[in-house]
């Protein structure tokens, strides 16, 4: 696979979804708004690689959290996430968003579905309202704020709590198929796959002298994902939790907290089922078996989904 053809390749997906093809614009066709937006984009990325201890204090302070001086820095992959202790009360978590990830309009959507789901009495941990909102801007900083939630990660070998996560899922997922999103993506091959190959190859992250062979497994691997889902037919999509995996699953006793909605978008039910799977296929069927006893308690699971999930 060239890299016109991964181009090409994406445009007809692009094409056959929307029946439509609108050519981007010349490379130096930018409106005056969109000047602007990159402007702010620019400048909100050189201060958030520039996050410091005492923005991040000032940032709680603004929003009534008097900050006694603990600080922690938590794993996060996209975002800075930090834990704090608070003078007279329990420890926080505030989440700085990355610039030009998300927009505002999407992470209050995340947050309403956080919100959603523990209205519903499903143990998801959802930011703080302040000042009548979930999201805050501080300079050029956006952060939310949540309660600190103890916990460990989940045992994989233990059925009945394979059994419980199997039922949390269905139940997210419940809430999950009574509206869709209106600002959050989707899952799908065209985002995930060929603009994340085509950003690779236009940015020369590439070595030349693999350009072929990268491409050629690229395209060997998208015919067998398209064919995934071409047996898997038309399944539903709904909204997901979109990055269930241990790491986001927290057991203190026999509460179970579930975090970090940041990834949630639409699609099919299986993507919130599969990254609580490991090992081989031998050691995945009871694995996952386990996980849809508890799953079907709540709501049916389309078992051609399981086209989706890795062998």
């Amino acid at each position: 696979m060239s890299r016109l053809h991964a181009t090409a390749a994406a445009t007809a997906i692009s094409i056959a979804a929307s029946g439509t093809y609108n050519p981007p614009p010349p490379d130096n066709c930018t409106s005056r708004n969109e000047n602007e937006s990159l402007a702010e984009t620019d400048e909100s990325t050189l201060a958030y690689n520039d996050l410091r201890p005492d923005d991040i204090l000032a940032a709680l302070e603004e929003l009534g959290f008097h900050c006694d001086g603990r600080f922690l820095t938590l794993n996060s992959y996209e975002n800075r996430v930090y834990q704090l202790g608070i003078e007279d009360g329990s420890p926080v978590v505030a989440k700085f968003y990355r610039p030009g990830r998300w927009s505002d309009a999407a992470i209050l959507e995340e947050h309403e579905f956080s919100a959603e789901l523990a209205a519903a009495d499903i143990p998801v941990v959802d930011p703080f309202v302040r000042n009548g909102t979930t999201l805050h801007h501080s300079g050029h900083f956006r952060l939310s704020v949540s309660p600190c939630r103890g916990g460990r990660a989940p045992d994989l070998d233990n059925k009945t709590l394979q059994r419980q996560v199997g039922r949390l899922i269905a139940r997210i997922h419940l809430q999950g198929e009574i509206k869709p999103f209106a600002h959050r993506p989707r899952f799908d091959i065209e985002s995930f796959g060929y603009q994340s190959v085509d950003y690779l190859l236009d940015n020369e992250f590439i070595p030349v002298e693999l350009d072929e062979t990268y491409c050629g497994i690229c395209d060997h691997l998208f015919q067998n994902i398209e064919a995934c889902f071409d047996r898997a037919g038309n399944v539903g999509e709904l909204r997901l939790h979109g990055d269930f995996h241990p790491g986001n699953v927290l057991v203190a006793g026999e509460q179970v907290h579930i975090v970090d909605l940041d990834d949630a978008r639409s699609g099919p039910a299986s993507q919130d089922l599969w990254m609580f799977l490991s090992g081989d296929r031998q050691e995945q069927t009871p694995q996952l078996t386990t996980l849809l006893q508890g799953y079907t308690e709540f709501r049916d699971f389309d078992a051609r989904e399981l086209h989706l999930i890795e062998a």
